[in-house]
């Protein structure tokens, strides 16, 4: 999965990695302290996935398509049949398209962020960004909302995310595995899978250590929020690397043939197979970052040779895994990029940052499948009517499937209440 700067010079977000346990110590721990800080029916979800297309997908090249647009604007692709009668996607989505029953897909998704760090953090998060207050991703919230195994993570991010705890403090951060999974392969985890010949007696020791290291900083903690959220990951850290549960649930080796026969072997594909096997053990959120969707150049090619066919496995794959595994229904899905690409074809053979039209899938959780909800215009240049689908109400409607209320309010640390959505409103057709 790429991981390259984007074109506006800005890198994506430096991910917090996780350290190995080894000859430095019990790392896990380590990056707890450090990590970043009624008129539709109820939602039915007990867990969540979100996938992440870092750098903007091209909405008219894959759900979108205008195939009686001009030239310069419908692109090289033709628009295919799907399972259901009179939805059409990409040619270059034939697995997807078989599978439309099991997704919404929502049309005239409508934005005015274009750059990469703020059109991501909107959509990870659900809020307009502002510079006052950085909002927290969904899986903070998800984490702090559902609870789960003590011995497993709330919140895992293959291989990383941009989303981040933000006001809600460092306890709520992300679990990054930091690297995909390796088909056919047992994953290990750098701080679950003990390596270099560790023991959990070893690591028993060395936590004892630092827990008589923590004493002489005993004044200093009591009066610091920071120190205290950070003690409690330590904490979570010794329980999930402690945890056999906890190996077992990242073991993608232990899937059956006909659940790993449903994704190829790239890392996008396994990263969601990976995140089919984590929720069924109970993680309640799991994120997958997948790049190289920003095409100002050679649009065509890059989607039709790499990204189109990646996204048609791991997508498709996920979707029909989890209903294989009985999962769809309490499992909702949300899949996105932070924004489309402009309709008009440049120069260069490619489409640039476009937030006024987007895509996004949302499927189970109780969503209703198979139908479109929103349509841009003619042209793909902007929703088709008023002001199209917000990302605000995207977030809403993906807590509403959990069952999370987002009018209820926070409170940052200096005491100022926060509503987790606070302009989100559920869109009822996917729920009716």
């Amino acid at each position: 999965m790429a991981t390259s700067s984007y074109c506006d010079g800005v890198r994506r977000r430096d991910f917090l990695k996780l350290g190995v346990v080894g000859m430095s110590g019990m790392n896990l721990a380590n990056y707890f302290r450090l990590a970043e800080a009624g008129e539709v029916r109820a939602g039915k979800a007990k867990a969540a996935i979100f996938i992440n297309l870092a750098g903007g997908p091209s909405h008219m090249d894959t759900f979108d398509l205008k195939p009686d647009a001009p030239k310069e604007f419908r692109g090289e692709f033709d628009p295919i049949e799907t399972s259901v009668p009179g939805i059409q996607i990409s040619e270059h989505l034939p697995k997807l398209a078989q599978c439309a029953d099991k997704f919404a897909l929502l049309r005239g998704v409508s934005h005015s962020l274009a750059a990469h760090d703020l059109g991501s953090q909107y959509l990870n998060t659900g809020n307009r960004p502002i510079p006052s207050l950085q909002f927290p991703g969904y899986g903070s919230v998800i984490a702090k909302e559902m609870s789960g195994p003590r011995d497993l993570p709330p919140f895992v991010a293959i291989p990383n995310t941009p989303q981040i705890p933000g006001y809600l403090g460092v306890e709520y951060s992300p679990f990054n595995t930091t690297r995909p999974p390796v088909a056919n392969q047992r994953f290990s985890v750098r701080g679950i899978t003990l390596g270099q010949g560790m023991t959990i007696e070893d690591i028993e020791k060395r936590r004892n250590l630092l827990k008589s290291l923590d004493t002489t900083f005993k004044g200093f903690e009591e009066q610091s929020d920071l120190v205290n959220g950070l003690d409690k990951f330590s904490q979570r850290a010794y329980d999930i690397i402690s945890s056999s549960r906890s190996r077992n649930a990242f073991d993608i080796s232990k899937e059956s043939p006909s659940i790993t026969g449903l994704f190829n072997e790239k890392p996008f594909a396994q990263s969601c197979l990976l995140a089919t096997r984590l929720v069924e053990n109970g993680v309640r959120f799991v994120t997958v970052s997948s790049g190289g969707w920003d095409t100002h150049v050679q649009n065509f090619d890059a989607l039709k040779t790499r990204q189109l066919p990646d996204l048609d496995s791991a997508i498709s794959g996920l979707f029909t895994s989890l209903a294989h595994k009985g999962l769809l229904e309490s499992t909702v899905v949300c899949v996105t990029g932070e924004f489309g690409r402009t309709p008009k074809i440049n120069v260069n053979a490619g489409r640039d940052h476009y937030p006024r039209a987007m895509f996004v899938l949302m499927g189970g959780g109780g969503i209703n499948g198979g139908q479109v909800i929103g349509a841009s215009d003619d042209k793909a240049m902007g929703p088709a009517s008023g002001d199209g689908i917000t990302p605000d109400q995207v977030a809403a409607s993906f807590y509403h499937a959990l069952g999370i209320d987002v009018q209820k309010e926070y409170q940052t640390t200096t005491g100022r209440p926060i509503a987790i959505a606070r302009y989100g409103t559920v869109i009822k057709e996917l729920f009716a």
